[in-house]
Formats: C-alpha cells, sequence, structure tokens
C-alpha cells in the first residue's frame, strides 16, 4: 500500500509526533479533535484564545461544562535530539476550553470509526494538489489516535500501519534527497526511523499489516548507486526472495518477487562485463523461475502482468540494466 501526497517535502514536521505521552493521568480520560479547534481561556466562544488544537492532538480531559471541554492538549513532546534549540526540545501543552462537538474520546460511540474516517478524508485531502494545508500530518496523527485511544478496534493495526507508513514516506523522501543516497552500500546513508514499523510487528504480529511493514523495513537494506556491481543486485534479490519465502501470505509478497526477478535480470548484463557468462546465464534462469513464479501465483494481477513483460525481454535477450536498457 502507497499514499501520495502533494507535497511530501513540507511533511517532515510531522516525524516529531511521538510514541507516547509525556504526561500521564490516573484514569484520565483522553480524547481527540476530528476537527482544528480554538482553545479558550474559558466556556465561551467569547473567551480568549490560548491557543488552537489541531486535527488528532491528543487531549487529556480535565473538567466539562455543559457544551465545553476542559482539555490539557499536548501539542508536540519533549525531544532528546542533537541540534534543536531549547525551545525546540520543549514539550508545548496548552489548557484551556473546547467545543465538545468535534470532540471524540476513548468511550464515545463508533469513535475509531469516526477518527478513522476524518484520517482517511484528511490523507485523500493530501494527495491532491490544492488540497488542505498539512492534510497529511493530520492523517498521520489521526491514524495513530486510533491505535493510541482504541487499541483493541478492528481498525487499530491497520490504522498504526498506516500512521507508520505516512511517516515512512516522509523520512525517506528526506533521506533519498541527501548525497548520501546515492552510496553504494545502505548503511553509509541516513536510515529511515523503524520504530513505528516495529511497533506494529510488535503489536498486531501475523496480520498483513506487519507483513508490510516487514517489507517497508526492507528500504532500509537497500544499496544506492550499483556501480554496475554485482554483489548489490545479488543482495537485494536475494532479501526480496527471503522476504517472499517469510511472508507468503502478505499483499507485497508479488511486489517482492518482482523485484527480486528485476534484479536477477539486472545480473544477467553485469555478470557480463565483470566477466562472468556462467553467472549471467545462471542470473537469467533464475531471473526467468522468479517471474514465471509471479505469474502462476498471482494470476492477472499487476505484477503478474509485468512478470510476463519480464519474461518476454528476458527471453528475447533484451537488456533491463545498463546503456542499452531502455
Amino acid at each position: 500500500m502507497k499514499f501520495r501526497f502533494a507535497n511530501i517535502a513540507a511533511l517532515a514536521v510531522a516525524l516529531t509526533f511521538p510514541l507516547t505521552a509525556t504526561f500521564t493521568f490516573a484514569q484520565a480520560q483522553r480524547a481527540t479533535l476530528v476537527h482544528e479547534e480554538a482553545i479558550r481561556v474559558s466556556p465561551s466562544a467569547d473567551a480568549a484564545k490560548v491557543g488552537q488544537a489541531g486535527r488528532g492532538h491528543e487531549l487529556i480531559i480535565l473538567d466539562t461544562s455543559r457544551d465545553w471541554v476542559h482539555v490539557q492538549a499536548i501539542l508536540r513532546e519533549a525531544r532528546n535530539e542533537e541540534g534543536l534549540t531549547d525551545e525546540e526540545a520543549e514539550a508545548k501543552t496548552i489548557s484551556g476550553w473546547v467545543p465538545a462537538k468535534g470532540l471524540v474520546s476513548m468511550t464515545t460511540q463508533d469513535g475509531d470509526k469516526i477518527i478513522f474516517g476524518e484520517a482517511a478524508d484528511s490523507e485523500d485531502q493530501a494527495s491532491r494538489r490544492r488540497g488542505r494545508r498539512d492534510a497529511a500530518q493530520d492523517a498521520l496523527r489521526l491514524y495513530y489516535r486510533v491505535y493510541d485511544l482504541m487499541p483493541t478496534s478492528p481498525l487499530a493495526a491497520e490504522a498504526l500501519y498506516r500512521a507508520a507508513d505516512i511517516r515512512w514516506q516522509v523520512e525517506r523522501s528526506d533521506v533519498m534527497t541527501r548525497p548520501s543516497a546515492h552510496e553504494r552500500e545502505s548503511y553509509m546513508r541516513g536510515q529511515i526511523n523503524e520504530e513505528w514499523m516495529k511497533l506494529v510487528n510488535k503489536k498486531y504480529p501475523g496480520t498483513k499489516w506487519a507483513d508490510l511493514a516487514s517489507f517497508r523495513m526492507i528500504d532500509n537494506k537497500l544499496c544506492g548507486d550499483w556501480e554496475g556491481l554485482s554483489k548489490c543486485p545479488d543482495k537485494e534479490a536475494e532479501t526480496y526472495e527471503k522476504y517472499a519465502s517469510e511472508h507468503p501470505q502478505s499483499p507485497a509478497a508479488p511486489e517482492a518477487l518482482y523485484n527480486a526477478a528485476w534484479r536477477r535480470s539486472a545480473m544477467i548484463e553485469i555478470y557480463k562485463t565483470e566477466p562472468n557468462q556462467k553467472k549471467s546465464a545462471e542470473s537469467k534462469d533464475r531471473a526467468l523461475a522468479l517471474a514465471q513464479k509471479i505469474v502462476s501465483q498471482y494470476g492477472q494481477s499487476d505484477w503478474a502482468l509485468r512478470a510476463r513483460c519480464l519474461i518476454f525481454y528476458v527471453q528475447q535477450d533484451i537488456p533491463t540494466y545498463g546503456n542499452t536498457a531502455d
């Protein structure tokens, strides 16, 4: 599953989103907002504003008064990272009153569905060129809030994965724009934070969302520039083949097999330049076997159709990698 945002480079601030709250209250009732609301000094629309709470921010409920709720809004967690100013490292919380009408708490009927629905809508907004500003950040927070407030919900596993995936895409975009992204060895470039993906695996093992989280984390094992050598594509192909073997029911299994097959096809030409004709021929056989496996196991899926095209290329000795490839 992939989510696309109109301006992913502008979303890096979403990565400061915490896994757990700093503030703890015994038996505290927690909630969130499904639309942006002003926080006021008293329960009145005429009262002065003390701040603004966006969609998905965590709220600690302190008191209620008719149509208003007294909350402590956790807008930013304390951060212990190098390079931050004192102000950036400090937690940011605001106490005040918000209208009850837009608040969804841990006990709201169908609250998980309401929050998830708003998250999906925010995600859709983020994919549009003229969508709502900061919609992807809203989606990330809202998805995470489903898991955080309602961890036993049938939607919790998917929500946590979607939050992790949005965060992953934002970080990956940043990592891949750095000069180090072209380094051959993966350890020589910045690594994408795996914390949330590992949390999906830990909390919901054996689910398709855990399978997808494991697939995403392969990104951190991939090389940058192969530099025309066989070591990287061989290692990557093995990684994808191992994933497909260990996660046969994963929605990403056919993609993993295709990624492996394509790398084996690329090695046909790479081994010719090393030169190693024997391994070139072996790579051709392995590429064809993997591609045929996709065709036989995944019917008329896009990956099966792409595999058929790859088979044609390999059988016709059309290079899939190098200067002579399309």
